[in-house]
């Protein structure tokens, strides 16, 4: 089993794995072939272009070549394969494991991401500078001395060298633990002489998926160090394990070994052996379940931003010689070989390639390798530097994780904006009251559109149905007349209606855009236009009656009033009294009502309909009463007012009595339409 895997009997001690971003060596044999022969893991001088594996004793691991037969091979799943270096088969085993549960159904759809995916995992120390409290040689010179790696229990001559961390032959950095262990496998980083406490820690650029540790000891490894974890940039840090020699003892916890789940364990703090000891960490071993690899369960053991190692207790070499102590040995060093640190661009299932987060710089170091980015290209219209939110205009349904489970995108879904919006949030409340279906509201919406997707034109603005809604110039303005068209009561503007564009118009006013009377009514103006007092139409202008041609005709022709009808009236022209009566006197448009004979002098009814003029008595339209004067001496009273017929009347009026006298000086004929603009027309020009 996986989480079994160190203490499998298959795999009985640590085994140095290769680093990441390096070609394997030779491929596993294939099953029921021979065993090849244990290769020896002393290391080489850096000068050799192929050095051999150094050789572990005998209750370490077995050399890789050896223990690759002894293993089943392995599921080939698709994407994995190239995060796999040829490693000793517990890291080989581990770093497939880690391919399996973090990307578990995703790599098969790496290229296209259609489903549920995740970028490729790789070493998260690569390019990045590792931090350690002290160096080797840091003040001045140091002398150390260590055990050579031997296959046996028996401990051979120790040696000593001297370490400068000013001086690039006898410097071991921290960056030496990220190098390649293939093109410099004789580096290590070292801490100062008789150090007990000492702290690594790599500091992330940003959020990345940290799946397992592995690192390999130069030196003894520590009797007691702590491995823990930051997510907010080291502002607070908590623990990932514990590892102890005896872990009730030291830190008061349980042990994994006799406890499941622990969060301490006694595996990994053997001194032996002196040399080449491994230290693996996996982020998701028991109690956590990696079902979902992008769970909030899974999220919150994954995601961090900084590692650190806290060496708290060195221990020296079991191993005892009779000679040592004839003279002084220096063994009160940490040193450690390689620092892997085995992870991904943490995109939330929503990419499968990253690249450079802005302003970061990698640390340059020797050799070719491939550096683990922190930037997510996003897909599944998902946006940020971890995919963590949805893209401006696809904010319709809530943002979701990928399920790595089922493999299902969880894609953000677009807005309906109809093209006038470049944005939209995403509403519960909308979301809600629509059954959970939609849940989008556009932001900003541009070209004079409004509403939750857009959808109409703004007050002011109608639809343009000769363009597509998704035009930009599908909204027009109004153009309502400012005199004929009617402000809403709500609004202090004139909108019109959004549909088709029509103006809400003033009385009597028509048009789309309110810039005339409607037929029936004249004079336009600031209360709208009035009804005409016809029985058809009438001028839009004067308010003459203008119900056949002929009265239009008769407007150009000379003024003739010698009526033709009735031989026995008068005959009477402008020059007249009569016609210099309309120049003196009121000028009204009256329809006859009745009537009546008081003895001593008539009085007739009349309803006025149009006041053309008006004098010193102000004359208002309405019912008012006539006084005719009787022509006693022809015995009749003139002139003949007929009911039910309309006229035209000039003068007199008595001011002092408020009364509208008609004699033979004034003006009265029957009314045409043609006759009031005339005498409009003359009145214009007779007045200026």
């Amino acid at each position: 089993m996986v989480p079994g895997l160190p203490q499998s009997p298959r795999c009985p001690g640590p085994a140095r794995p290769v680093r990441e971003g390096h070609p394997p060596p030779a491929a596993a044999p294939a099953p029921g072939s021979p065993l090849p022969a244990p290769a020896d893991r002393a290391r080489r001088p850096r000068r050799r272009k192929k050095p051999e594996p150094r050789s572990l004793p005998k209750t370490a691991a077995l050399h890789p070549a050896a223990q690759r037969s002894r293993l089943p091979p392995a599921p080939a799943r698709p994407g994995c394969s190239r995060l796999l270096p040829a490693m000793g088969s517990c890291a080989r085993l581990l770093l497939l494991w880690g391919c399996t549960v973090v990307a578990a159904g995703l790599s098969g759809v790496a290229g296209r991401c259609e489903k549920a995916c995740n970028p490729r995992m790789g070493n998260l120390a690569l390019g990045r500078k590792l931090w350690a409290d002290t160096t080797c040689g840091q003040n001045a010179t140091e002398l150390y001395c260590f055990y050579s790696e031997n296959t046996d229990l028996t401990c051979r001559q120790p040696k000593c060298d001297k370490c400068n961390a000013a001086h690039p032959h006898l410097a071991h950095l921290p960056s030496a633990m990220a190098d390649s262990s293939f093109r410099f496998p004789r580096t290590w980083w070292q801490s100062a002489e008789d150090v007990h406490r000492e702290k690594i820690q790599l500091d992330l650029e940003a959020e990345f998926y940290f799946t397992h540790l592995i690192m390999v000891f130069k030196s003894p490894r520590p009797a007691a160090m702590m491995l823990d974890r930051s997510q907010d940039f080291g502002k607070t840090w908590k623990p990932y394990k514990y590892f102890a020699t005896n872990c009730s003892a030291t830190f008061g916890l349980e042990d994994d070994v006799v406890k499941k789940g622990a969060i301490c364990t006694s595996k990994y703090s053997s001194p032996f052996p002196c040399t080449g000891g491994e230290v693996i960490f996996k982020a998701l071993s028991p109690p956590y379940d990696a079902e979902n690899p992008y769970s909030a369960k899974v999220q919150e053991q994954l995601k961090i931003t900084n590692l650190r190692v806290q060496l708290l207790k060195r221990q020296s070499c079991p191993c005892q010689r009779n000679d040592l102590n004839e003279e002084p040995q220096h063994f009160t060093h940490y040193a450690i070989y390689d620092f892997i640190v085995k992870g991904s661009c943490f995109c939330n299932g929503h990419a499968d390639q990253c690249i450079p987060v802005h302003g970061f710089r990698p640390v340059k170091v020797p050799g070719t390798f491939h550096m683990v980015h922190g930037k997510c290209m996003c897909k599944h219209n998902t946006a940020g530097s971890h995919c963590q939110h949805c893209a401006p205009l696809f904010n319709d349904r809530p943002w979701e994780a990928a399920d790595g489970k089922t493999g299902a995108p969880n894609e953000c879904r677009s807005c309906k904006c109809n093209g006038h919006a470049d944005t939209c949030h995403f509403d519960v409340h909308v979301w809600e009251a629509s059954g959970n279906r939609s849940g989008g509201v556009c932001d900003d919406c541009q070209h004079n559109t409004e509403g939750q997707h857009c959808q109409r034109c703004k007050p002011g603005f109608y639809r343009d149905l000769r363009r597509p809604f998704s035009a930009p110039d599908a909204c027009k303005s109004c153009s309502c007349h400012p005199v004929g068209s009617a402000v809403l009561p709500a609004n202090s503007m004139t909108f019109c209606d959004p549909s088709n564009g029509d103006c809400p118009c003033k009385p009597g006013v028509a048009g789309p855009h309110c810039d005339r009377c409607m037929v029936g009514y004249w004079g336009f103006g600031d209360y709208g236009c009035r009804p005409c007092d016809c029985a058809g139409s009438c001028d839009p202008i004067t308010g003459d009656c203008t119900s056949s041609n002929t009265d239009i005709d008769w407007y150009h022709e000379v003024p003739d009033f010698r009526p033709t009808h009735n031989k026995s009236e008068t005959t009477w022209e402008w020059g007249d009294a009569q016609g210099f009566s309309a120049l003196l006197h009121s000028v009204l448009k009256i329809k006859i009502l009745s009537a009546h004979d008081k003895g001593t002098h008539v009085e007739v009814n009349v309803k006025i309909k149009k006041v053309l003029k008006s004098t010193k008595l102000k004359i208002f339209r309405g019912k008012r009463t006539l006084y005719p004067e009787s022509w006693t001496d022809r015995g009749c009273t003139c002139p003949i007012l007929n009911p039910g017929l309309e006229y035209l009347v000039a003068g007199h009026e008595d001011v002092r009595t408020g009364k509208l006298i008609v004699n033979m000086k004034s003006f009265v004929q029957h009314w045409k339409p043609s006759l009031g603009r005339k005498v409009m027309d003359i009145l214009k020009r007779e007045c200026k």
